[in-house]
């Protein structure tokens, strides 16, 4: 029964290609109608000329894999979203409610995200006559987890379109982008929008059964709290006295951006790219050795303590904020960082790096992974550079 399907969904876009076909009604509209077909069936494409190489996934099937490791992360961020606004708003926590909650606030930013990112993927695509990307399943997802539950959902259509319109689409379109688009759309409405992207009103959703409006309420985020210390104050003391103890910000449930939150997810969906093959694991594991080392040095050399950031754990910067989120999804981007293995070391140790230098030396901006990534996106390029250089350097001669 199944085959039978099969074959008559085949023969029906078979049927149907020769209408969007050069020369055919519908050819301006070719993009879109590749893109449903490749949903359903991989490319018969052949090589006109070598190297011939012979492979069982292509881009469509690659994002789909980054789209199976996001689902942890989305999964408990539809549950925490639900239950920070059910906590909130003094209703009974049963699971169901948790639920419905979450997913009523939730669901609306990933559909307004895909609806106006696809908008302009299908405009440009056929405008330029090229195939839809894929890459924007993805983007699509990973923008609106990086939100607060409470941000309006006509600036999630407004930063996703400048995420893909100027993040992407202005250098020529997937594969060739400088920046993370996700982060770069989340970039924009953090400087557009500051109300709406930071402070402590922003990261807890009750919906309002009244007019069944989304209103925001006061959560503290642990890195919000860190902002309140003082010199010769103890963060690890302030965090576990407002409920932030390692256990709590390693699981993830406290208020927060959507899927930001809970390391542990975010650790199971880098084991399924790491084993995949799909993410990098030098950047991963160098972006965390470069968090934990800075974390540890600064330590070790502030003996003023003048900052209170410089006495803490290194493992409250590894849990708290969106550091896991970010090095995993983020920073593995194939397109946005180095290609060769020795850079993509050195680009995760400097993200690291630089999360925690932000963190510690810049009170106003708690969070630092974000700028983070977006500023070793610029440096990628020269770091391929250098070792390409450095490689061929030490090549023998032709004589």
């Amino acid at each position: 029964m199944f085959n039978q399907f099969e074959n008559n969904l085949r023969r029906l876009f078979e049927k149907n290609s020769i209408h969007f076909s050069e020369g055919g009604r519908f050819y301006k509209f070719r993009p879109l109608f590749e893109a449903v077909e490749t949903i359903f069936f991989t490319p018969a494409i052949p090589a006109r000329r070598p190297p011939f190489v012979r492979d069982g996934i292509d881009l469509k099937r690659f994002m789909s894999i980054v789209l199976l490791a996001l689902m942890p992360p989305l999964i408990f961020g539809i549950y925490n979203t639900g239950y920070q606004s059910q906590l909130a708003g003094g209703n009974d926590l049963n699971f169901f409610n948790i639920i419905i909650s979450g997913l009523l606030t939730v669901m609306p930013l990933i559909i307004v995200s895909y609806a106006a990112g696809f908008f302009w993927e299908i405009l440009f695509s056929i405008i330029r006559k090229h195939p839809i990307s894929e890459g924007f399943l993805v983007t699509g997802l990973l923008f609106p987890m990086t939100l607060p539950p409470t941000v309006p959902l006509w600036q999630v259509a407004v930063g996703i379109s400048f995420g893909v319109v100027i993040g992407k689409e202005v250098f020529g379109g997937t594969g060739r982008n400088i920046f993370n688009p996700a982060l770069t759309a989340r970039a924009f409405l953090f400087f557009a929008y500051p109300a709406k992207m930071s402070g402590d009103r922003v990261w807890v959703a009750v919906s309002n059964t009244a007019s069944t409006a989304i209103n925001a309420v006061s959560g503290a985020t642990p890195l919000s709290v860190t902002t309140l210390a003082s010199s010769f104050e103890n963060i690890e003391s302030m965090l576990q006295s407002a409920g932030f103890t390692l256990t709590t910000l390693f699981a993830g449930n406290y208020p927060g951006s959507v899927g930001g939150t809970s390391a542990l997810c975010c650790l199971i969906g880098a084991l399924v790219l790491i084993i995949t093959g799909v993410a990098s694991y030098r950047i991963i594991i160098g972006g965390v050795a470069g968090l934990l080392s800075t974390s540890f040095l600064l330590g070790i050399v502030s003996t003023a303590h003048l900052n209170p950031w410089t006495d803490i754990n290194p493992l409250y910067h590894l849990a708290a904020g969106g550091f896991a989120f970010g090095i995993v999804y983020m920073a593995t981007d194939p397109v946005s960082a180095p290609g060769t293995n020795t850079s993509k070391w050195f680009y995760g140790f400097f993200i690291g790096m630089l999360t925690v230098l932000i963190r510690v030396f810049n009170p106003a901006y708690p969070e630092g992974v974000m700028m983070a990534i977006l500023f070793m996106n610029l440096f990628a390029p020269l770091f391929d550079f250098i070792e390409i250089r450095m490689r061929v350097s030490k090549r023998i001669p032709n004589v």
